[in-house]
């Protein structure tokens, strides 16, 4: 150091004195020479100010300033750093992004007591060639540009908007956030253009993030709409000015998105008073111009420059797994498609689809896994923050809105998460956040973890597909629990759904099977050495197909890793599989198993394997499995089991299934899992009131929940299996239907619920051409219809009344285990998802039990509500005891001919269908439900063992005649002859109109009813009407009013001929006024007679010859 820069940096410390003074006398010694050629002692003491403000925790303090150079102010950028200097290639991007450009740099190193500071002297200038205003602006720059290095705010384009609209670091995330969603969502312009667009406005940027701030400040308060109206005006106006196009529509569309925004946690800050690390927006989905279809009720976008995160939701009850994704570029993309499949596979169950998905940004490409680990927990753990900052909670009842927060939209306390790809393992982290704010929901907020129901433990997922692949072998008159059948999967026995499905059976043949590292091949394996060898490996911590026992794999097999050059092809497994090389690469050795002549293909691992000929791979969006997939035509098993998701492309699905192939979806098959865990959320919900009323403890609750383990398991497996079966019959009548069918898709396109592009169902003219062909919808496409009609049916009950029904409402405990019903029976009238549990309850039954167009078609016959079919449909079942039919019909399993079955069932809905539409066309549900089904239940027990002995003439042979076929088929007389008079029992309806309307006696009524129906050959009449199947509206209402018009005229006849002579023996009445009416009855023989003599007949004659019969009976 020179004497003379030594000397006056000694006065200016003496002048400083005391404790300032004694701080400066370390620096005496520390200047470099450069530094002292550069600079005045005076600047040496602004320089130790602040290099005295640096440490291990601070370690970078900065100037922003100008000084005379040649005359001319100069910009100047001071940093000093602690330790490391900041690179070149660091800091000149970030500086270039506030449209600062670097013109040169003065680096100097200074040692202070061994330690190394390094201050870096940037000379820089305003691109925009204008003066900064650094008394409003330093603050701004040096926080932004400390924030910027501390990782809390990225470097990007939209920094110019600090010195040119005097943003602030943490406003301008409020425009980056929304241009990152802009990106996702499709928005066709690229970020760097919306940054300029942005920077070429920064008026308009500023007025964009002050109508976000005065929609969401809670301080602001009875100005706000004022001031909103007035920001929105002075945008619009401003618009004017902007010439391009372009720029206009970015600018409009983030007006959109600022005003379809209904909750953000902008304003609340963390427990040490500092903002958020990420921002948390909640967005009206359907206020947003041009989203991708299916466009959700409500979204969640969390922006931080660690993680960008989206929560999509289907309805405000919802639920979905979280997924770690690794598609930065588009992953709303790949969580909007895993939404709409959840929303379908949710159908079954109370809340609707939603899913979550997050992307890491700030990992290092060279990141430990112990390092990614760390950071996919904690940037999972903030995402969930976001969500629950922004969500509404419960307390005694009552909602209580998040702290620092306007809401913009009504009460939204549901908010439920699962598991996913990459977060497996995370409830209990996310329960945890749970208790952390006090979420009412508590450990009901993630499925699973430490107090949840383990589904592998329990192999739910695998048990409920398998009901699925149980009732396709039924269909093929094969028991598949009882029979060897062969078996190729996709998986290992380490996985849940895999390895659970290949040990639901002792007799299945695991031929082959593969997953992402080996392929395993046993063309010939014993069933039982096998079965033992998998539970082996099922039971192991972690296990691979390598583990396997080579020495239990038959001649000819193997296990083989997928990164072998070729795999050698054993004669053993040519003729199993239908190989003709000798040798292939794994790739296409897969492509092979998957195409193998076998009997069932399980699918229980990750990917899309099977798409349709039609596709591309590129429109399946699985690159990595692209060189292992096949054509669904080209699939030669008998049957598909999908346990895992997304193993089918819906087309594929469709084009195997056209080639006779047995396959439901995913979303059917796999149901259980979310099943499962939507019973344990509302199991926990139910009990954790009592747990808040201190009537409970957790540890009491939670051995509660693993007693009625078991009990969950069968209502979920019941589910299934009831499921399958509406799938299965659904299919079996659809090439009758497939004109409905076509109707009721429109139907549903016209009411805003079903788009048939997005869910790949055919257009009219495929509709048209398989009719033409006899082949109605495949199964694939029939779940579809199934999943949104229980959707439909559930939200409209939810838009009714029928939730408050005393009798309807007790359907809530079939949601529940039954050993919790008496003990938590008033806890369940008061549960908090009441209305939902009750309406899916009701949605699932009638669906399930009556088919996927019942409630359509009654509609579209009555003009009915779907709350009064609900309620017609429960009467009509209770007091025919449909369930007791069905229960005997579905216990026939392999007793009598598949077909028979359905056909069995088939005839008990046309029982429920017509006294569903007695019901309404009668008008007879004004008194509470269970005193009707209490009083026309007690009358039909009545009727039931008279009607076949009240039957006469040709009914009698008729009756007869139906039950000798019954017995034929394999049914026991008395079981033939209940099922023969299922038809005639609808007439029991009218027979009770008649007898208690007039008073009369119950038994005498039925026989004069029937002798009635004989006597006017009216069985004959109705058979002639049924006969008639043609297709269309018109001709469906025809026929329905025909048979209602048939119902009024024998109630009319049987009325009039008891009117006068009730008191006398039935035939006397009868005969005599049969005698007394000859005229009319030859008259009526007559029109039989040309009815009978004709060969064609339409409904023309049929209602002529109605209205000749009715004016007879009127004495015209």
């Amino acid at each position: 150091m020179s004497a003379a820069w030594k000397t006056q940096l000694e006065k200016l410390q003496k002048n400083r004195g005391g404790k300032k003074g004694a701080q400066l006398k370390k620096y005496l010694a520390c200047f470099p020479s450069n530094y002292l050629e550069d600079h005045l002692p005076t600047q040496a003491i602004d320089d130790i100010n602040h290099i005295e403000k640096l440490s291990t925790t601070n370690p970078l303090d900065m100037d922003f300033y100008y000084i005379e150079q040649a005359g001319k102010p100069t910009l100047h950028l001071r940093l000093f750093q602690w330790q490391a200097p900041i690179a070149l290639s660091d800091i000149l991007p970030i500086l270039e992004n506030m449209d600062l450009r670097t013109l040169s740099e003065s680096p100097y190193q200074l040692t202070i007591q061994k330690q190394s500071i390094y201050i870096s002297d940037f000379s820089i200038c305003y691109i925009k060639n204008k003066p900064i205003n650094l008394k409003q602006l330093k603050d701004l720059f040096t926080d932004a540009l400390l924030h910027i290095f501390l990782g809390n705010a990225e470097s990007d384009g939209f920094n110019k908007l600090i010195l040119s609209a005097a943003l602030s670091w943490k406003k301008i995330i409020i425009l980056r956030a929304y241009a990152k969603y802009l990106r996702q969502v499709g928005f066709r312009f690229s970020q760097a253009y919306i940054e300029q667009t942005l920077a070429n406005h920064p008026a308009l940027a500023e007025t964009l993030v002050n109508l976000f701030l005065v929609l969401h400040d809670p301080k602001q308060k009875s100005t706000r709409h004022k001031i909103v109206e007035q920001l929105e005006k002075k945008l619009i106006n401003a618009l004017e000015s902007v010439t391009s196009l372009d720029e206009d529509k970015i600018i409009r569309r983030y007006l959109s998105l600022i005003k379809a925004t209904l909750r953000t946690n902008y304003f609340q800050t963390s427990a040490n008073k500092q903002p958020k690390p990420y921002l948390a927006i909640k967005l009206n989905s359907r206020a947003i111009p041009e989203l991708p279809l299916p466009v959700p009720l409500y979204e969640i976008f969390v922006y931080s420059p660690r993680f960008e995160a989206i929560h999509l939701r289907n309805t405000k009850v919802a639920r979905g797994g979280i997924r770690w994704s690794d598609r930065r570029e588009d992953f709303r993309t790949e969580i909007l498609g895993l939404m709409k499949a959840q929303t379908v596979k949710n159908a079954v169950i109370i809340p609707s689809g939603a899913k979550g998905g997050f992307v890491l940004k700030a990992l290092l490409p060279q990141a430990s896994r112990d390092v990614i680990k760390k950071e996919v927990i904690a940037c999972y753990q903030y995402f969930m923050c976001g969500l629950l900052d922004i969500t509404d909670n419960v307390k005694n009842r009552k909602i209580i809105h998040p702290g620092q927060t306007i809401c913009h939209d009504d009460d939204d306390p549901y908010l439920v998460v699962a598991a996913d790809k990459g977060t497996a393992a995370f409830s209990d982290i996310a329960n945890a956040i749970s208790k952390q704010y006090n979420f009412w929901l508590g450990d009901a907020f993630a499925s699973g973890g430490i107090t949840g129901y383990d589904h592998k433990k329990i192999g739910i997922t695998a048990r409920g597909a398998w009901e699925s692949v149980k009732r396709h072998f039924r269909e093929l008159e094969v028991d598949a629990t009882k029979t060897a059948i062969t078996v190729v999967g996709i998986g290992d026995m380490s996985g849940d759904v895999f390895g659970n499905g290949m040990l639901y059976s002792k007799h299945i043949k695991l031929l082959a099977a593969f997953d992402h590292r080996h392929i395993f091949l046993d063309p010939n394996p014993d069933p039982i050495k096998s079965f033992a060898e998998r539970q082996r490996l099922f039971k192991l911590p972690i296990s691979s197909w390598e583990d396997y026992n080579t020495r239990l794999i038959s001649k000819g097999g193997g296990v083989y890793s997928r990164t072998l050059k070729s795999i050698p092809i054993s004669p053993e497994i040519k003729q199993q599989l239908g190989i003709e090389e000798s040798a292939l690469v794994p790739t296409d050795l897969i492509r092979a198993i998957l195409k193998a002549p076998i009997d069932l293909l399980w699918n229980g691992g990750i990917g899309t394997y099977v798409k349709s000929s039609k596709e591309t791979n590129a429109d399946v969006g699985d690159r990595t499995n692209d060189f292992c997939r096949v054509n669904g035509a080209e699939l030669r098993c008998k049957v598909v089991g999908e346990g895992g998701n997304l193993g089918f492309t819906q087309l594929g699905r469709v084009e195997y299934a056209l080639t006779g192939g047995h396959i439901n979806t995913d979303f059917i098959d796999n149901s259980a899992g979310v099943d499962c865990s939507d019973h344990e959320v509302n199991l926990k919900i139910l009990l954790n009131e009592d747990i808040a009323n201190k009537t409970l403890s957790e540890t009491q609750r939670n051995k509660t929940l693993a007693n009625v383990t078991k009990e969950v398991a069968t209502l979920v497996l019941n589910d299934n299996y009831q499921q399958a079966m509406a799938m299965s019959l659904a299919a079996f009548f659809a090439k009758d239907f497939v004109g409905i069918h076509q109707v009721y898709i429109k139907e549903l396109e016209s009411l805003g619920e079903l788009d048939r592009q997005v869910e790949f169902l055919p257009d009219d003219k495929e509709i048209l051409e398989r009719k033409a062909a006899g082949i109605g919808l495949t199964r694939p496409e029939l779940a579809i219809l199934l999943a949104y009609t229980k959707i439909h049916i559930k939200h409209e009950i939810l838009k009714s009344d029928l939730p408050e029904d005393p009798f309807l409402s007790e359907i809530i405990e079939t949601a529940f285990p039954y050993s919790l019903h008496k003990r938590f029976h008033k806890e369940m009238r008061h549960h908090s998802l009441r209305r939902d549990i009750i309406a899916t309850q009701l949605s699932n039954r009638i669906v399930n039990e009556m088919g996927l167009i019942f409630v359509h078609r009654i509609q579209a016959e009555t003009g009915a509500t779907v709350a009064d079919i609900i309620k017609a449909h429960v009467v009509s079942s209770h007091i025919y005891e449909a369930h007791k039919l069905i229960d005997a019909v579905l216990n026939l399993d392999f007793k009598i001919p598949m077909a028979k079955q359905y056909d069995l069932i088939y005839r008990i809905r046309q029982l429920i269908n017509l006294s569903t539409r007695w019901f309404l066309h009668n008008n007879r549900l004004k008194s509470d439900l269970r005193t009707t089904i209490s009083h026309y239940g007690s009358h039909i027990k009545t009727l039931h063992d008279l009607v076949p002995s009240l039957m006469g003439g040709l009914s009698r042979d008729y009756l007869e005649e139906i039950t000798v076929q019954f017995i034929k088929v394999g049914l026991t007389r008395e079981f033939a002859r209940r099922v023969a008079t299922y038809r005639p029992m609808y007439t029991a309806l009218n027979i009770i109109e008649v007898a208690t309307t007039h008073k009369l006696d119950m038994v005498k009524t039925a026989k004069v009813y029937f002798a009635i129906g004989d006597k006017f050959n009216l069985i004959w009449f109705r058979d002639q009407i049924s006969a008639d199947t043609r297709d269309g509206h018109w001709n469906i209402l025809a026929r329905l009013t025909l048979r209602d018009e048939l119902d009024v005229i024998q109630r009319t006849l049987t009325t009039l001929i008891m009117a006068k002579n009730k008191n006398q023996p039935t035939m006397h009445m009868i005969d005599a006024w049969l005698r007394q009416h000859k005229g009319m009855i030859n008259r009526w023989n007559v029109i039989l007679g040309l009815l009978h003599g004709s060969t064609i007949i339409d409904y023309t004659m049929f209602f002529i010859a109605l209205r000749e019969l009715t004016e007879l009976i009127q004495g015209k």
